[in-house]
């Protein structure tokens, strides 16, 4: 299998986005936001499946519906960034309460083998490798990218990830 964080050696870079939603209708939202970055200079190359997901760090709060996007851009990781707030801000999003409910949330978890923290972007997320929320659907997209800080698989990841929230695979 191809190396997928060797988008550095390209004209395009692949990445990993993490797609999320808890209020109104979830799945509408996701797709909306999946069709709203197709249009945006990228390339969705593979959606994951769509997960029910326990909330994290503010648990009073309805379950998260969440989905991560393997997708090929020529666009930087800051660029990007931008295009991903667009679109939350287009669907919604409104910033009232850190890690609390929203209407849509679009995180770059992976960017080629890119390794980037200054005030405004960290890449790897830094608490990506610690969630099974988002380890799950980003490892149906690339089980094999390797972290590039931890050198370690997503599936590696997942497997040893010692988050106990749910994550529950939507039909």
């Amino acid at each position: 299998m191809r190396q997928l964080n060797a988008g550095t050696r390209e004209a395009a870079s692949l990445a990993v986005l993490g797609l999320g939603s808890n209020v109104g209708d979830r799945r509408s939202r996701l797709q909306r936001a999946i069709g709203d970055l197709a249009t945006s200079r990228l390339e969705i190359v593979q959606p994951s499946s769509l997960y029910l997901t326990e909330p994290v760090d503010y648990p009073d709060q309805p379950w998260f519906l969440n989905q991560a996007l393997l997708v090929r851009t020529r666009l930087s990781p800051h660029r990007l960034l931008a295009c991903c707030q667009e679109v939350e801000e287009a669907l919604g999003r409104q910033r009232r309460l850190p890690r609390g409910p929203r209407a849509i949330d679009v995180d770059i978890l992976l960017y080629a083998d890119w390794v980037l923290s200054d005030r405004k972007l960290t890449i790897p997320h830094p608490r990506f490798h610690l969630r099974r929320f988002a380890l799950t659907p980003a490892a149906e997209v690339a089980a094999e990218w390797i972290h590039p800080r931890l050198g370690l698989s997503v599936a590696g990841l997942l497997e040893g990830c010692r988050d106990p929230a749910q994550v529950v695979r939507v039909a």
